[in-house]
């Protein structure tokens, strides 16, 4: 495997990507809509074995909708509208595995259609390096009411897969 880059953004530039709010890429593959104050713009996530990740992450992203965007020795991203995910293997990482029990980022929670969509991702989940966490309590581990999944790689990140929950039962009563 080669050498994480360090510097990935020179490899994306040299590479050709360019960033989702830069002219060129509003003059092709550009999200439709301008860019609301406040949304995410992209999240980075350093994994210790990018292979790895990009199995696990790869899946998960493609099967939510997430298109491949950058591609460079070291790291890898994927693209919804405005917002970008990258994977980096950083040689600046200090620890092999992510905790999320410890001060940080604890987990992210993606929006998913619908329940059974939520079910097909939990059953397929395992074949890419993901497990279900809390099952004795799935798929209100949230609590009652809200509907999802709580997954886990092998890297120690957690995602929260959510679908919409039914609104009260209308008022028949007129």
């Amino acid at each position: 495997m080669a050498e994480p880059d360090p510097e990935p953004t020179a490899a994306w530039a040299a590479g050709g990507t360019v960033w989702p709010e830069s002219a060129t890429a509003r003059g092709a593959a550009a999200p439709a809509g301008e860019v609301v104050t406040g949304l995410i713009h992209h999240l980075e996530f350093w994994v210790p074995d990018l292979d790895r990740g990009v199995v696990s992450w790869g899946w998960l992203l493609d099967e939510l909708g997430y298109k491949p965007f950058g591609d460079w020795p070291g790291g890898r991203s994927w693209r919804a509208g405005h917002t970008y995910i990258v994977l980096e293997q950083s040689p600046d990482r200090t620890a092999s595995r992510h905790d999320r029990k410890r001060p940080g980022l604890n987990h992210i929670a993606f929006h998913v259609a619908d329940q059974d969509q939520v079910e097909k991702l939990v059953a397929v989940a395992p074949s890419y390096g993901w497990r279900l966490l809390f099952t004795d309590r799935h798929p209100y581990a949230g609590g009652e009411g809200h509907y999802a999944a709580y997954l886990e790689n092998p890297d120690g990140f957690e995602v929260e897969l959510v679908a919409p929950s039914p609104g009260p039962p209308a008022d028949r009563s007129s």
